[in-house]
C-alpha cells in the first residue's frame, strides 16, 4: 500500500471527502458506488464494479465480455463460439 500523505478529517456524520486528483487517477467519478473493506487496522476501499453473469451459462467471471452496449454479457469460450458460428453460417449462405 503506497501512502499518499493527504489526510482528511470525518466529519460528524462520518463522512470524508477523497481528494479530486486521487479521485481522477482512480477512474472515480461522482456518484460511483465504492465497495469498503476492511484489512486488519487497515479500511480500504475500492470502486465498485459488479461482475457479471453470463447470459448463457449464469457464470460469473471478472474475465466476461459486456458486448452490444452492454445489453448482451457473455464468458469469452462463448463468445468464440459465437463468433465461429456466425462465421460459418455467412461463410456458408454466400
Amino acid at each position: 500500500m503506497k501512502s499518499t500523505g493527504i489526510t482528511r478529517k470525518l466529519d460528524e456524520l462520518g463522512r470524508i471527502v477523497i481528494p479530486k486528483e486521487l479521485r481522477t487517477s482512480q477512474g472515480i467519478a461522482s456518484g460511483d458506488t465504492m465497495e469498503i473493506y476492511v484489512d486488519g487496522d487497515h479500511i480500504i476501499l475500492k470502486k465498485y464494479e459488479p461482475k457479471l453473469a453470463s447470459h448463457i451459462s449464469g457464470e460469473v467471471s471478472e474475465d466476461n465480455l459486456r458486448l452490444a452496449d452492454g445489453k448482451l454479457v457473455l464468458s469469452r469460450s462463448e463468445a468464440r463460439k459465437i463468433a465461429q458460428d456466425i462465421n460459418e453460417y455467412f461463410g456458408e449462405s454466400n
